[in-house]
């Protein structure tokens, strides 16, 4: 993507000079369903990223011009409501969430393309959510804190997207720094960068180009379960808020006797807690082994003990488990499909990519996808 194709499009479609911005697609190394339960996550923002261009009318409309879906939608600031197009709502939802908090804007041009591949679990919707907020901010002056972006993008995907997701996704895109992973403490928000070096070996994303109907009624389950886990310990440790508080002690002697699966959901979500910490640890002792073992930890407890993985991404980390050149991989994301994410050696990343591809293919009847990502910075203007 370049800036001059960006801005020439925009001219034939709006006849006006816009303001760019790039905001990045994001993974995440390890830490997984630990968001919403007051954890740690450790994503990193990646140089695959959504574009915008900007420019601002003399009435009070807003017109929208999605590249993928080759689109108009038009609609006005003075009566923001979502609209029949689902991908025009993540832009609208964000425009609402500033005007809550009291930001003036007004009518605006917004045209938008980019290269995170949909449905990847690269949280491209993110991407879209942070773009449009300091897109908007540097349109009209407002000098949105870079916290309130990530917050406003996450209440907009709440309200016009209606999706309950945590915060990391949008964190990542708006503070991401290259050659970085971001260490961020999902209670208080606080964060820390802990230093990504890949020394001959390269971040590997594959995509099983699955998304199986369970994603959002298990994820609201399992939120539930952890709920339910934290409520039955709050009753001895009044103290005791999220599952960040709570230790397999705990889990042992006030969850288990009640309800063995809600026990194992949390004790996953405990111990994955434990394991990102130990991560951190090894990053920054640069020790990618040792990561590397935690990734493949990590797979087998969301497969076997959270149970949001599925046959096609079970299959993917199963192949690359034995093989000296891959140092970890797991399944990332949500679950139910998307990619794993796998460490691999520079320089047999081709042939593993063939081999595999003509497996899956035998195996599922699907094509893999396959990306090689590297870290990238936060949501900037785009020149």
């Amino acid at each position: 993507m370049n800036a001059q194709d960006l801005r020439s499009t925009f001219k034939r479609l709006f006849n006006a000079e816009p303001i760019l911005v790039r905001s990045p697609g994001r993974i995440n190394i390890i830490g997984e369903h630990t968001d919403y339960n007051g954890g740690f996550v450790m994503p990193a923002a990646i140089d695959k990223a959504i574009y915008v261009a900007i420019s601002k009318r003399e009435d009070d409309e807003i017109h929208l011009f999605s590249e993928s879906y080759q689109q108009f939608d038009i609609s006005s600031i003075k009566n923001l409501q979502k609209s029949e197009n689902s991908w025009a709502n993540y832009i609208l939802g964000v425009a609402d969430q500033l005007k809550e908090r009291g930001y003036a804007l007004g009518g605006f041009n917004f045209y938008i393309d980019g290269d995170v591949p949909l449905g990847a679990g690269l949280s491209s919707s993110a991407a879209v959510e942070c773009a449009t907020g300091f897109a908007l901010d540097q349109l009209f002056s407002l000098e949105v804190p870079k916290l309130d972006i990530a917050l406003v993008a996450q209440k907009a995907e709440q309200t016009f997207a209606g999706v309950n997701c945590g915060i990391m996704d949008q964190f990542a895109s708006v503070f991401g720094q290259k050659d970085q992973a971001i260490m961020l403490d999902c209670r208080s928000m606080q964060h820390s960068y802990i230093p990504l070096k890949l020394d001959g070996y390269k971040l590997l994303l594959l995509n099983t180009n699955v998304k199986h109907a369970l994603t959002d009624s298990a994820y609201n389950k399992r939120r539930a379960q952890c709920e339910q886990g934290v409520a039955w310990i709050k009753e001895h440790y009044p103290n005791v808020n999220t599952l960040r508080d709570v230790t397999l002690e705990m889990l042992e002697a006030h969850v288990k006797p009640k309800d063995e699966e809600v026990f194992t959901k949390c004790s996953f979500v405990v111990k994955e807690i434990g394991r990102l910490l130990t991560a951190a640890e090894q990053l920054v002792n640069g020790n990618l082994h040792g990561l590397g073992n935690l990734m493949f930890e990590t797979h087998e407890g969301l497969s076997k003990d959270y149970e949001v993985s599925c046959k096609e991404l079970d299959f993917l980390v199963e192949e690359v488990k034995p093989l000296d050149e891959v140092l970890g991989a797991r399944m990332m994301g949500g679950g139910f499909g998307g990619c794993t994410i796998n460490i691999v050696k520079e320089e047999k990343i081709a042939d593993l990519i063939e081999e595999l591809s003509s497996k899956y293919l035998l195996q599922f009847g699907l094509k893999l996808d396959a990306y090689i990502v590297q870290t990238d910075n936060g949501t900037s203007l785009f020149n």
